[in-house]
């Protein structure tokens, strides 16, 4: 899958270098988001599921479907770092800082951030672009569940940008929201997609409610590992959500239940100390609570998938659901 991104990007880049050689800023930004690293789950999943599925492993077309997801997250993320406001992603200045800065050092007129941006949008734009091409061949049923992928995950990101505004805690919601930002994305819909291209239909049901499980589960590590995280192992700042105002179910949790917590909000609108909230998290165990339901979604994953793939095949489903839910990066 590495490889054919790789080469896929390298044919573009030579391509758009003769036409214009200031052209390759904005495909950079995808060369730049691949090559920084990533988990790549999304691509893992979906061959997992394949493979699970009985899918041939000779077939390139599984190759290009998690080609096709692995941009897919690199058009998610040039535009989820842009929303947030995100200095940093992998170790690496994210993309809109970056051509904000080549701005100022060219003296360009305008304005920097403004420009920055942009360049870091469009970036996602062509990373999605490409994803459709790769897709191009593939069968009804397969693009169905991609068309069904997309929309969750824009749908998803503009809730968590309206929560975000809107600032109410409902712990449901945020369970929601994490579902159509991760569950679906991150897993249920990447099983159901090597299912589908395998053509295994019996499976995209217990594949579905396993992949909403265990992203729903991933996402939470997400929340706790963005307040209580390494950065160095992250690879992007802590205390985002805080910052962004995210109403996570963490949050949700701790503005519903916690008077304590309330009290750091009622002020002027400023941000609390980040080291207080995180010594009130622990203190009154709204992160163990957190913690509870990710425990609660891996159990989960387990039963969806019981009885219905071989025992080889539920062990390594096991074991991807706790490198997911348990990850410490």
């Amino acid at each position: 899958m590495d490889e054919r991104i790789e080469q896929f990007l390298a044919t573009e880049r030579q391509r758009w270098a003769a036409f214009d050689p200031d052209s390759v800023e904005v495909l950079d930004c995808v060369v730049g988001m691949f090559g920084s690293g990533g988990k790549r789950l999304r691509p893992a999943f979906c061959i997992a599921g394949y493979l699970a599925a009985g899918g041939d492993p000779d077939d390139p077309a599984i190759v290009d479907v998690a080609a096709a997801l692995e941009l897919l997250h690199s058009f998610a993320l040039l535009h989820d770092d842009v929303m947030d406001a995100s200095e940093r992603r992998r170790n690496r200045p994210t993309a809109h800082v970056l051509h904000e800065e080549l701005h100022g050092q060219r003296g360009w007129r305008g304005e920097g951030r403004r420009y920055g941006e942009a360049v870091a949008v469009l970036g996602g734009d062509l990373a999605l672009v490409y994803a459709e091409r790769l897709l191009a061949d593939c069968p009804p049923g397969v693009r169905r569940i991609w068309g069904e992928l997309c929309t969750e995950l824009v749908v998803g990101q503009f809730l968590d940008l309206r929560s975000a505004a809107q600032f109410e805690a409902d712990p449901e919601r945020a369970r929601c929201i994490a579902l159509l930002k991760s569950g679906h994305y991150t897993v249920s819909r990447p099983l159901t997609l090597g299912a589908a291209l395998a053509g295994e239909e019996r499976l995209l049901a217990p594949f579905e409610e396993y992949g909403m499980a265990v992203g729903e589960a991933f996402q939470l590590r997400d929340d706790l590992l963005d307040f209580f995280g390494d950065a160095v192992l992250t690879g992007k700042p802590g205390q985002l959500d805080l910052q962004q105002h995210k109403m996570t179910l963490l949050m949700s949790l701790a503005l519903r239940d916690q008077p304590v917590v309330q009290a750091l909000f009622a002020g002027d609108g400023t941000t609390p100390d980040p080291d207080v909230l995180r010594h009130l998290l622990n203190a009154t165990g709204v992160r163990d609570r957190v913690e509870e339901v990710i425990e609660e979604r891996v159990i989960a994953a387990g039963r969806a998938i019981d009885g219905t793939l071989t025992p080889e095949w539920v062990a390594e489903f096991l074991a991807m659901a706790n490198e997911a839910a348990y990850r410490n990066g």
